[in-house]
């Protein structure tokens, strides 16, 4: 499943190629791949695109025309992608969606989802707004250290469920959400009112050091992923814990990797992550 890192090379590969491109063209291959705004699709013929942001796992391209702005949101979901044609389609029976553009270094994105677990949203800057705060938490690529100390104060689930609920850190996934808590040496089942201090704020560095490792690797290509100019992933190959059950620990202390099997695995070793 694409989380922050991949959404951020997504939205940065299309920021790159298309800001200034004017869209002329749109097709829609199902109406039910267009979760909001539908009927509004036809103000977005000859938009100009602004801008490209990220929010959590979600791209939204910014249009203008006539001084009015709206967005196309596209949610990655499981298996959903924005795809320029030069990337290769496995099945191009799945793609739902193509904008067509001129005045760009790419001519076309086109969004492939075959599981269709993601939808596009057509939205204004109300709609975007209120989109962003139903679903997701505080960024952690921006989230200040204060803040996120807040954040989990007084908090009494566990750790990475709470790491990976949208509604509370926006963009971790469980490829992420094990790897940092393997660098910071914390049990997936800890309880979050157990962190101290000093655990809380190595969580927080630790946490955009990967996610910012991530970025640079573009991403990780575990499954479906495929960055818009149909390149993969390269941070599978750091991984450290996750898909590495029976692996020997990265930290050479002698133990194997485990997998806790919940409602998603978790990939720790029973040594440098011990449950306090």
């Amino acid at each position: 499943m694409p989380e922050l890192p991949e959404a951020e090379v997504v939205a940065g590969q299309i920021r790159a190629a298309l800001i200034g491109a004017r869209l002329t063209d749109c097709w829609v291959g199902r109406k039910d791949i267009v979760r909001e705004g539908f009927t509004s699709r036809s103000w977005y013929h000859e938009a100009v695109v602004q801008q490209v942001q990220r929010h959590g796992k979600s791209v939204a391209i910014r249009f203008v025309k006539e001084q009015a702005v709206r967005y196309v949101v596209a949610e990655l979901g499981m298996t959903g992608l924005l795809l320029f044609p030069s990337a290769q389609i496995r099945h191009p029976q799945h793609v739902h969606v193509r904008m067509t553009f001129s005045g760009g270094r790419e001519s076309e994105v086109r969004y492939w989802n075959p599981r269709r677990f993601g939808r596009l949203s057509l939205l204004d800057q109300e709609g975007l707004d209120q989109y962003v705060a139903r679903r997701f938490g505080c960024d952690p690529l921006t989230v200040s250290l204060e803040d996120f100390y807040r954040l989990l104060k007084n908090r009494r689930g566990r750790l990475k469920p709470l790491l990976m609920h949208q509604q509370t850190v926006a963009g971790i996934g469980n490829i992420y959400a094990n790897e940092i808590l393997f660098r910071v040496g914390l049990h997936p089942n800890v309880r979050v009112s157990r962190l101290s201090s000093p655990k809380t704020e190595r969580l927080y560095q630790v946490t955009r050091e990967v996610l910012q490792e991530a970025i640079a690797c573009g991403g990780s290509s575990v499954k479906d992923f495929f960055a818009p100019d149909g390149t993969e992933g390269r941070y599978k190959r750091h991984h450290l814990v996750y898909g590495k059950e029976g692996a020997l620990c990265p930290n050479r202390c002698g133990q194997h990797i485990r997998r806790l099997k919940s409602e998603r695995s978790s990939f720790y070793c029973p040594l440098c992550q011990r449950l306090i």
